[in-house]
């Protein structure tokens, strides 16, 4: 098989969430833990930085990426889903995955695969262990796919755990409440491995999280403003300057209201790396905050694609992103003339909560990916009418996207957004 036969096997062959949803969930290690004895348990030869979380941990694992790229490490990074392509999933020093070593490990493994009935994630983790351990990295930043107990990557044990903010996101198969989307989550810390909590006001989620590191016998460090920042102002454009407790000034080159919270985890986490062993410079920090999307490849984050009129794409797709989104969109809507909405949804999402958020004084597109998981078009332009938003449903996303640029005047503002999947095919045109 050439990489494209390999790609369309693994998504006829293997459930993949991202494409069918919940048939392809199958929670438990056992087939991750036997497929990695199978390849020599490669992720036990290199260091390995574990991040779950609802929201923010894209973020935090590029910016973690870009810092100890900066510092001279060779560092894996293994994400998802992807926007454009399968090998953004897999990358080393922001480089993704060969397409030979794709095909290769599936064309040794595929008697393995066809026998214990692999799901789509439990190949693409044990795959990035085995490039990273092949290429020699120092370090491997892996994010958890859904939860975090349960998933496929928790066969690791890290020098470090992450777990950004928790909000209600995938409640059919982590639970209905915060607290049990949290329990899911902190599912991560392993026996002696420091953990690092994103903010939290939350008392409960604070003794939830106490007790299980309790449990485990890992130090616990609650990331808040007055450990890590003694400012932070969010520049015109998005990005943030930032002045540190301990690395002084920062430009962050990540947008929106999100970073700063995003910000305070990283530099935690830092400090925990320090005090483990990672050799990191302040020129090293700085470098990583202000070239993120440069040094990894990152993509879909408040990204803009224009100007004339100012195109912004963004992967948020739950309630939890749009509480923070929704203050940006405020924000540009305000610089700008009209506004205009290219919006599509996953049928798996709190769609109402979501639209509920959703400003009335916007021209709205609605639309849906090309996906299995995609709630129509048709039935979200009727959903949006009970929340005051009007406009025209469309098909694709590109048509959804050539409309609000017809439609759009140079000083208006388009936002593309609602779904990983709409953001891919959305940076694809452009």
């Amino acid at each position: 098989m050439n990489y494209e036969d390999t790609l369309d096997y693994l998504y006829q062959r293997t459930p993949a969430f991202h494409k069918i949803g919940s048939l392809a969930y199958k929670p438990g290690l056992e087939r991750s833990l036997a497929l990695d004895e199978v390849s020599g348990n490669p992720h036990k030869r290199f260091k390995c930085i574990h991040i779950a979380g609802t929201n923010g941990k894209g973020s935090v694992a590029h910016m973690l990426a870009a810092v100890l790229q900066a510092s001279g490490y060779k560092v894996g990074l293994y994400t998802s889903p992807h926007l454009l392509d399968f090998s953004e999933r897999i990358r080393i020093n922001g480089h993704p995955i060969t397409k030979q070593f794709v095909v290769d490990f599936v064309g040794k493994n595929i008697k393995f695969i066809e026998s214990e009935k692999l799901s789509f994630f439990e190949l693409t983790s044990a795959m990035a262990f085995d490039y990273f351990r092949h290429k020699k990295v120092n370090y491997a930043i892996i994010e958890t796919g859904l939860g975090g107990k349960s998933d496929s990557t928790n066969i690791i044990k890290p020098v470090v755990s992450v777990i950004t903010s928790i909000s209600l996101d995938h409640t059919q198969y982590l639970g209905k409440t915060i607290s049990s989307i949290a329990y899911e989550k902190a599912g991560i810390m392993k026996r002696t491995v420091p953990v690092v909590i994103g903010e939290t006001h939350d008392e409960g989620l604070k003794q939830l999280f106490r007790s299980k590191a309790f449990e485990v016998s890992a130090p616990i460090f609650f990331s808040t403003q007055k450990d890590t920042l003694l400012d932070a102002e969010m520049q015109t454009d998005g990005s943030w300057v930032y002045d540190t407790v301990h690395y002084g000034m920062l430009t962050g080159e990540l947008r929106g209201p999100a970073q700063k919270i995003n910000t305070q985890t990283v530099l935690s986490t830092l400090k925990v790396l320090s005090s483990v062993g990672a050799q990191i410079r302040i020129a090293a920090i700085r470098k990583g905050f202000k070239h993120t999307s440069q040094m990894t490849g990152l993509m879909g984050r408040w990204q803009e694609l224009q100007l004339n009129p100012k195109v912004i794409c963004d992967i948020g797709h739950n309630v939890g992103a749009w509480e923070i989104n929704k203050r940006m969109l405020f924000y540009e809507s305000e610089r700008h003339d009209k506004t205009h909405i290219v919006l599509g949804i996953s049928n798996d999402k709190d769609i109402d909560g979501i639209l509920s958020m959703m400003p009335r004084n916007a021209t709205y597109y609605f639309t849906q990916a090309d996906s299995d998981r995609a709630f129509p078009a048709e039935e979200l332009t009727k959903k949006g009418k009970f929340y005051g938003l009007f406009g025209k449903f469309y098909p694709t996303v590109e048509l959804a996207v050539i409309a609000a640029l017809k439609n759009a005047s140079p000083n208006d503002f388009i936002l593309i957004s609602g779904s990983v999947f709409v953001a891919g095919e959305a940076i694809n045109l452009f």
